[in-house]
């Protein structure tokens, strides 16, 4: 049967996309799965492993908001998948190696999105970035310790999924630009729907350019990177569209992400310091999952592990756990 999808690549994907059969492989060799590719595996490890799980529970922009269709750091990776997986189909790219980069990019995140990342880079002395993270979780952290053994393709789509990143293969560029494509679209909804902004705030000629609502923005974007990509050794977005999208990433910050961290910024400030604090003198209060880890990369460092792997809620229910610093930890 893998075979059957190995000769369906041969003769279908792109000369530029990554074949299954000629991943660079693991860092521990493993008997191969009859059925499924490499990359179907990664794909299944991913979905199956605890951090995906509690991606559900973590903040994406708006933190423990009322209402249930708000984003979460879940949703916007289904969000990723579903366009990464989009344009890899347009451009003939291999969408199961897709597929689990998508699923896996943010596994490392923080609790309170990317307020609590800055919080964690601000404590630690070897500094904190939720990509290098989500490779952690995939190498150290995940089934005890012993990570999820997964292929070089994945882990590098991984970590340089970040516009700053430089993907090894075609299929980590589209998800680093679907990533992009997807927190803008679904972040404008939430905005919208908390009546941080209205439609008529929107930039008109970005609107112009991208369309009126988020189907549209994103259908856009897509075609854009199809026409300027197809058949070609590279992923990337038209000069136009690329440029309505940088003005439209550039007003979500300006309008919407300043004031929604600055809601978070003052509890992930307290929570994040008292617990790092708290950990780094005591290690041992530690699960023993992380006072594993503390033993073979250092305090420092396990103690990220841990904190960063909390939900918004378990966070909460840990900081009234460790210490008297704090009565109210909902306000």
């Amino acid at each position: 049967m893998k075979e059957r999808t190995y000769a369906i690549e041969r003769r279908f994907l792109s000369k530029y996309a990554t074949r299954s059969d000629a991943s660079r492989g693991r860092d521990r060799e493993e008997t191969p799965c009859p059925m499924r590719t490499d990359f179907q595996r990664d794909r299944d490890r991913i979905i199956y492993c605890n951090a995906f799980k509690r991606l559900k529970n973590k903040t994406q922009v708006f933190f423990a908001p009322e209402g249930d269709h708000y984003i979460t750091r879940l949703t916007h990776t289904m969000d990723v998948s579903q366009i990464a997986r989009s344009i890899a189909r347009e451009l003939a790219l291999n969408e199961d190696l897709t597929e689990a980069i998508a699923l896996g990019h943010d596994l490392g995140h923080t609790p309170f999105g990317h307020v609590g990342e800055r919080v964690l880079d601000s404590l630690s002395p070897h500094g904190f970035r939720h990509n290098e993270q989500s490779v952690r979780v995939v190498e150290y952290i995940e089934k005890d310790g012993k990570g999820l053994n997964l292929t070089f393709e994945v882990r590098d789509g991984i970590l340089n999924h970040t516009k700053r990143g430089h993907p090894a293969t075609l299929e980590g560029q589209a998800v680093s630009l679907a990533d992009r494509i997807a927190y803008i679209n679904h972040d404008i909804s939430d905005a919208l729907r908390a009546g941080v902004i209205r439609n008529e705030d929107l930039p008109e000629d970005v609107v112009k350019i991208l369309g009126n609502s988020p189907s549209k923005r994103i259908n856009t974007a897509i075609s854009s990177i199809v026409e300027s990509s197809l058949d070609q050794p590279f992923v990337r977005m038209g000069g136009e569209v690329a440029a309505a999208s940088e003005k439209l990433r550039a007003f979500m910050f300006e309008r919407v992400y300043h004031d929604a961290n600055r809601s978070m910024q003052e509890k992930a400030e307290r929570m994040l310091s008292a617990l790092y604090e708290r950990f780094i003198a005591e290690p041992r209060r530690m699960p023993e999952t992380y006072v594993a880890l503390a033993e073979r990369f250092g305090d420092e460092r396990a103690v990220c592990d841990y904190l960063s792997g909390m939900t918004d809620r378990y966070i909460e229910m840990i900081y009234e756990r460790e210490g008297d610093y704090g009565e109210n930890v909902s306000s």
